[in-house]
């Protein structure tokens, strides 16, 4: 197991609800510390400077004036961690050690995994999603879970890109984790199974029963290399199988690069703008649609939920913007940038979004995902999260699930 006790990791103490509370609480005091005080001392300028010299006063006071005296090692970590988080719940600062086994991870082949996307929120690891059918589905993990430790080591202040790797190992190994979820009072102790990570694959069927048009569902759950053609390839067999109107659904949908959302939406617009990326140094990069691209004038409906993430942002961003499709379903994730590592002078470096994908009509995807125009939160046992049990890991789920809440408003949007 890949752990490096130079940042700061270390063991839970007993009361974790309390950790929780002080670790966001201390994030927050962060910001504000390296913000706040900048303007209340000096609120004519805003130089870098000035933030240094706060920053220096507020680490010189901490270990001047703290009750105890600190690991000033992990103080400076978590300050750093704090920073990052304020601005980018997907950036990670790797240490040099860290580093080099990070790119040594890029070079091989991937081995066996949870299958996590995850963020940071409250200075800890935060679940995006869990792929359908993954270890990690199974052990019921659910967006918005917050993941407190792994195999023991705290998360608090570990770099994002770190954790990641301690996802993988050897098929069959065992993760340990615990999780802190929205309406359990204490952390609950999961095991998971590493297995080699298969997505499923685009599905579509017709739907004949409602109303006098058939209806075309397609769904998939990544939106990797290859996936797009795929789509298209299943637009054109519904098609020839009768279907008038079409409903794509993008729940769950969290992995691709955002490029790949670009050519999904694509499949459904013979001009306009898709999106556009932008940074502080890079300039702007519009990406228009090709008539030549285009294989569909159907009605569309987009259903997304609060796991559609990155690629499928993108596309479901598009069609909405556009007016070519109603998206249905629930606010997405928020997880579309161009990411690079900067390298350090210490050996170490940042994983930074140095460039965000916008909506056609100018919102950063990462800041503020895509909300529904038509709005439904999903009711059913598998997409809401089941609680963990500890005696039955499918005690908390129905004997049958739920109505699929989302899936009947498409039908009922796209019909009209």
């Amino acid at each position: 197991m890949l752990v490096d006790r130079e940042v700061g990791f270390g063991r839970l103490p007993m009361n974790r609800r309390f950790q929780f509370a002080v670790v966001a609480s201390s994030t927050c005091l962060v910001v504000l510390l390296l913000f706040g005080a900048v303007r209340g001392r000096s609120a004519s300028t805003d130089s870098p400077y000035n933030h240094l010299g706060v920053y220096s006063e507020v680490l010189s006071r901490i270990k001047a004036d703290y009750v105890e005296e600190p690991d000033m090692k992990a103080v400076t970590v978590g300050a750093i961690n704090g920073m990052l988080e304020s601005i980018d719940p997907y950036a990670s600062y790797l240490n040099a050690d860290q580093y080099k086994q990070y790119m040594k991870s890029k070079e091989t082949v991937a081995k066996a995994d949870v299958g996590l996307q995850l963020s940071r929120r409250f200075g800890y690891l935060s679940v995006v999603d869990a792929l359908p059918g993954s270890p990690a589905a199974k052990a019921k993990l659910a967006t918005g879970d917050v993941i407190e430790s792994i195999n023991n080591v705290s998360t608090r202040d570990m770099p994002l890109a770190f954790s990641e790797m301690l996802m993988q190992g050897d098929s069959g190994s065992t993760l340990e984790l615990s999780v802190l979820r929205v309406r359990k009072t204490d952390a609950q102790k999961v095991s998971i199974t590493r297995a080699p990570l298969v997505y499923p694959p685009v599905s579509g069927k017709l739907v004949t029963d409602q109303g006098p048009e058939t209806i075309g569902v397609i769904q998939t759950y990544t939106l990797a290399k290859g996936r797009v053609k795929e789509i298209a390839a299943k637009i054109a067999e519904l098609q020839k199988q009768g279907a008038k109107r079409l409903i794509l659904d993008l729940r769950h949908c969290d992995t691709g690069d955002p490029e790949e959302g670009v050519a999904l939406a694509n499949l459904f617009m013979d001009k306009g703008l898709i999106t556009y990326t932008q940074g502080q140094k890079s300039t702007r990069e519009d990406f228009q649609a090709s008539a030549a691209k285009d294989v569909t004038n159907m009605k569309l409906v987009v259903i997304v939920n609060r796991g559609t993430a990155g690629a499928a942002e993108v596309a479901a961003a598009a069609l909405l913007d556009s007016k070519r499709a109603d998206v249905v379903g629930e606010r997405t994730y928020g997880n579309a940038a161009v990411r690079k590592a900067i390298k350090m002078d210490d050996g170490g470096a940042l994983i930074l979004s140095v460039a965000k994908y916008y909506s056609p009509g100018g919102k950063a995807i990462q800041d503020t995902g895509v909300t529904p125009n038509v709005a439904e939160t999903q009711t059913d046992a598998d997409a809401s999260g089941a609680d963990f049990d500890d005696d039955s890991a499918d005690a908390s789920f129905p004997d049958k699930p739920s109505p699929d809440t989302i899936m009947k408003r498409a039908i009922i949007t796209v019909i009209k």
